[in-house]
């Protein structure tokens, strides 16, 4: 979810206290003087139909032999390759990556919805997640909220349809979509693309994408000119005066941050999946916590302490 829902961190009170701070305050008033009045009307989100999987498997091959020269030199530390783009009401994070581990294992493990849950759960705004399936289909029910413990009152609630589109012996495509989300958002798309690569490794594909209203890019201009001034995202747009590469901030900044925390949070899940299930969560969460902390300027919000409390008390909620 937009790095905009998160609050300011609380000022000398206990630890894991919740408090309407000033920006809950704004954040719920952009939300319901647009969506409460006016049934905040949002983008449909567009059937995608299955696609070829042969075709689309040669396709994303293609684009490992295309990007060879970034996944091997870049600013990351990993094979992984990132950019965003941005409409006027439109952002998408596109991130391109080697797993260390085999097509078989991968495609196992993602798309198993429950699978998803415990991935999305890693994001520190990530509250809640339950999937179910029925009839009309596999949904994930999900609660958004800020960087600390909070109730699921307090959070905002957001159902993603899931649907495996494709999957073969090499190849997987998973797509998650919601029609609303928190704060005038909307279309929500998470979707992800694997094929096996020689070696017994995996490549990958993720889409993180969402649209806003009225609602939202006046949050998001809140958001951009209070607390989240001087966040950045990956990409580097030239060299500050000491030398030190300058980063994409605004919109496409926060796309990008966000975009970086699923694809830690898959490759995390991934790392545990060999050790006894019952050290797998917590080898999840300290992964995931280490994975972040390699890129502080943008990622780092709280300490490991505090993570691992807060994701183990929802972790415990959910069972």
């Amino acid at each position: 979810m937009p790095d905009l829902y998160r609050r300011p961190a609380p000022i000398k009170q206990p630890r894991h206290t919740v408090h309407a701070s000033w920006w809950r305050v704004l954040m719920r008033a952009c939300v319901f003087a647009v969506c409460g009045t006016l049934a905040c009307a949002s983008i449909a989100a567009t059937p995608i139909t299955a696609p070829d999987a042969g075709a689309a498997s040669a396709a994303l091959s293609a684009k490992y032999t295309a990007l060879s020269a970034q996944l091997a030199h870049n600013q990351f530390g990993r094979p992984l390759y990132l950019v965003s783009t941005e409409t006027p009401n439109h952002l998408q994070g596109d991130i391109y990556a080697v797993l260390d581990y085999p097509a078989a294992d991968v495609i196992k493990a993602l798309q198993d919805p429950t699978h998803w849950c415990d991935i999305l759960l890693l994001h520190l705004n990530t509250k809640y997640c339950r999937a179910t399936t029925d009839s009309n289909g596999t949904e994930l029910g999900v609660n958004i909220g800020g960087k600390y413990y909070e109730s699921l009152q307090q959070a905002f609630r957001v159902n993603f349809a899931y649907r495996v589109a494709a999957v073969t012996p090499d190849y997987l495509a998973v797509e998650l979509a919601a029609p609303q989300g928190p704060m005038g958002t909307s279309d929500y798309r998470i979707r992800l693309e694997t094929v096996a690569l020689p070696g017994g490794k995996t490549f990958l594909h993720l889409t993180y994408a969402y649209a806003y209203n009225f609602a939202g890019r006046l949050a998001m201009q809140a958001y951009l000119a209070t607390i989240g001034s001087a966040k950045v995202g990956f990409t580097t747009t030239g060299t500050q005066n000491n030398g030190q590469p300058a980063y994409i901030g605004g919109v496409r900044g926060v796309v990008e941050r966000n975009t970086m925390r699923y694809y830690l949070a898959i490759d995390a899940y991934l790392s545990a999946a060999p050790a006894p299930p019952a050290e797998q969560f917590t080898q999840r969460l300290q992964t995931w916590f280490a994975a972040t902390e390699h890129y502080p300027l943008q990622l780092h919000e709280v300490d490991l302490a505090d993570y691992l409390d807060m994701k183990q008390r929802e972790y415990q909620r959910e069972q």
